[in-house]
């Protein structure tokens, strides 16, 4: 039963499995039961999530003692054979590692030794040299499992938590290399949104200038190279929280002098991502300083390993673009279209289509440039200092779109409606907002924004006034805690904002809503 209450949850909440972690002695007739139970919670998760995890960690012994073995040996094996891996405590040895791989035969990837970062007993010391354990782990061809990343915040590690954080994964990347690739199917979407920001915008428009975390709202990460104090790279890309973003929390922000340089390159992705007899169309939102432009580098390689590289230039001058780069990329591509959004300060979208049919695309590039001159014209805006802003990127076949159900597809309600009296006739409301859909299908629709509409005088179901911003939900619920009621308003009107996987929102005025008469 409680396996099966255990699945549930993790498919509800989107969990990716479950670490298991018995750090108690139990008596040894007690563990041939754990061991059943490991096993039926392992193939019950994967009946019920396919891609799940359970993973047991380094702790009671199969003699139902509590001895950490820092390997994995006959004390630990039962339970890493009825399950889909053991996390090795971190206090093991040069040659534990190259022990367990040989324990575990084919499935020595299956076996992620425990790094602290905090350096407790850890191997190598953890902290700035948590890569000296990850070099001794990569060698021996096992995993790693790092506790507590969290160690570059909450020890305020100077000069400040980005920089810090991007040196310190940075170290991790040099030594492991790049260990994903995306994109790799259609449609992909990033914001570049890492959870957590000081305002949150919707398509460019700011919905709050209150600070938040919220880790679903985390989308892919660029590979934005760390670079410290050199002075080498005339221009930094940083995640930029601190200025309007498109979406979400952050953007990509380039900065610096490009007087030395035609054009500089950033990495943003790398890919694996097979293009198919039909056109694929990229969306980008960008905000651009005085004569500061972007673009995307495409590389791709064919079955026979031909490589191309394309050049999805910036809105602008079509002549000068194709003079400047032409010669360097097999093929330089315009935008088919741009919008500027007139409720937004200066982000544009630009969209481009592209035809590579059996082509494969491996890396994206973002290209800072300005437009050079030809010889006997004026120089434009000789100003050497670059500014240029990238807020999204979408990449879809062609004419593909989320088709968002209507209103009236979904079921909507509240539960534990609490209501708490305020100061002059304003009160408190609590409830959980619950959605589901009828008898369609929502598994392309990761995520959901909530608005609240307080409405004044008699109940009018069609009134309309201003939203307010209240969160984000990666499930079908959604907690209201202590929402301020003004006096006056006779109902409260909860919108449930459906997001596509392709960064598109549906309309506010189709989406699902729940109507809440005040008490």
């Amino acid at each position: 039963m409680y396996a099966e209450r255990l699945a549930e949850l993790a498919v509800a909440l989107g969990f990716d499995g479950w670490l298991l972690n018995f750090e108690v002695k139990l008596d040894g007739d007690q563990i041939p039961n754990l061991i059943e139970f490991v096993r039926h919670l392992t193939q019950t998760m994967h009946a019920s999530k396919p891609d799940s995890l359970v993973i047991w960690y380094d702790s009671v012994t199969n003699s139902g003692r509590l001895r950490w073995q820092n390997q994995l040996n006959d004390s630990n094996k039962p339970f890493f054979d009825s399950c889909d891996g053991i996390f090795v405590n971190y206090f093991w040895m040069t040659d534990y590692p190259m022990r367990s791989a040989e324990v575990a035969g084919e499935r020595r990837f299956d076996v992620y030794m425990g790094i602290d970062v905090f350096g407790r007993n850890t191997y190598g010391g953890g902290k700035w040299n948590t890569h000296i354990a990850l070099d001794v782990l990569k060698k021996d061809s096992v995993s790693a499992a790092i506790f507590a990343p969290g160690w570059v915040y909450e020890t305020k590690q100077p000069p400040d938590f980005p920089t810090a954080q991007n040196r310190w994964w940075a170290l991790v990347e040099k030594s492991w290399g790049v260990m994903q690739q995306y994109p790799r199917s259609l449609p992909f979407y990033s914001n570049f949104d890492q959870g957590h920001g000081y305002q949150f915008y919707v398509h460019g428009g700011l919905v709050s200038n209150t600070a938040w975390n919220n880790i679903s709202c985390q989308s892919f990460q660029p590979f934005l190279e760390y670079f410290g104090d050199s002075e080498s790279n005339t221009i930094q890309a940083h995640v930029n929280f601190k200025e309007a973003s498109y979406s979400g929390g952050s953007s990509i922000a380039f900065s610096g002098d490009l007087t030395n340089m035609e054009h500089f390159m950033e990495r943003l992705f790398e890919g694996e991502l097979l293009i198919s007899n039909l056109p694929v169309q990229f969306l980008c939102s960008v905000k651009l300083g005085s004569n500061s432009f972007i673009g995307l580098s495409l590389e791709f390689s064919s079955s026979t390993n031909e490589r191309k590289e394309v050049l999805l230039a910036s809105r602008g001058n079509a002549l000068l673009t194709m003079n400047q780069f032409s010669s360097k990329f097999s093929a330089v591509i315009m935008p088919c279209q741009v919008t500027e959004l007139e409720t937004t300060k200066g982000w544009v979208i630009e969209e481009y289509n592209i035809n590579m049919e059996a082509h494969r695309l491996t890396t994206i590039h973002a290209v800072c440039y300005k437009w050079k001159p030809e010889v006997d014209e004026p120089k434009i805006n000789a100003a050497s200092n670059y500014y240029a802003t990238l807020g999204h990127l979408t990449i879809k076949t062609l004419g593909q779109s989320v088709v968002f159900p209507p209103s009236t597809s979904w079921v909507v309600g509240g539960q534990f409606i609490n209501w708490k009296p305020g100061t002059q006739g304003s009160k408190f409301v609590s409830l959980k907002i619950t959605w589901k859909l009828k008898d369609e299908n929502d598994s392309l629709l990761p995520k959901y924004i909530i608005y609240v509409e307080k409405i004044g005088g008699k109940v009018d179901m069609t009134a309309t006034g201003k939203l307010e911003y209240l969160g984000v939900a990666s499930v079908q619920a959604f907690y209201v805690s202590q929402l301020p009621v003004p006096s006056g308003t006779s109902s409260l009107k909860f919108i449930i904002q459906v997001c596509g996987v392709d960064g598109s929102n549906q309309n506010v005025d189709e989406c699902p809503s729940y109507q809440l008469v005040v008490d």
